[in-house]
């Protein structure tokens, strides 16, 4: 009996100490540290509204704006994840030769050997919110002629807003299409 209460005992203090305690000291410390990290990296508007996430994409299909890559998932985030199909599978070619398509029809002026291959493919979660800046570039064509801004305002806005790698060599260079098209608003509104 005797071990049966210390190992009750010993079980729920750690219980308590682990599931508990470790839980809060670590959300505490987030919080302290690095509150807008902690809280998801929300982006706000203006108004102070919550419009998104620096962390998840979203879709943009005005043609006045830059758009991100190919989701299957729709950006919704309770599905995270992307079908597995390989390069030959019949859906992944019919997917891939309608973005293409879709491409050739809203970017003429864009030859098909300049088309970024983010913009036709998935990433592995579907949740992708950013696109490399050769991406976001081969869209000035469409979105100066949208919105009557000149290309070279464009570019400039594009390397204002690129992230170069982590520690200088970790990962590639990236644009986060919802900051961009934000900053792009505000190039409009002008």
């Amino acid at each position: 009996m005797r071990i049966l209460i210390t190992s009750l005992r010993t079980s729920l203090f750690l219980m308590l100490l682990c599931g508990l305690m470790y839980n809060l000291v670590v959300t505490g410390i987030a919080q302290a540290v690095m509150p807008g990290k902690a809280n998801g990296s929300l982006i706000k508007n203006d108004a102070g509204e919550v419009i998104g996430s620096e962390l998840i994409g979203q879709s943009f299909t005005d043609p006045k704006y830059f758009q991100g890559r190919v989701s299957s998932i729709e950006y919704k985030a309770e599905g995270s994840g992307t079908p597995n199909y390989a390069p030959s599978n019949a859906d992944m070619i019919a997917r891939v030769q309608q973005s293409v398509s879709d491409w050739q029809q809203n970017n003429p002026d864009v030859p098909l050997m300049q088309l970024p291959i983010d913009l036709i493919t998935n990433s592995g979660s579907g949740l992708d919110p950013d696109i490399s800046p050769e991406a976001a570039l081969a869209q000035i064509p469409r979105i100066s002629k949208q919105n009557g801004i000149a290309a070279q305002k464009l570019e400039a806005l594009v390397q204002t807003q690129r992230k170069e790698r982590e520690l200088g060599f970790l990962g590639e260079p990236t644009v986060n299409v919802l900051k961009l098209n934000l900053a792009l608003q505000k190039l409009i509104e002008k």
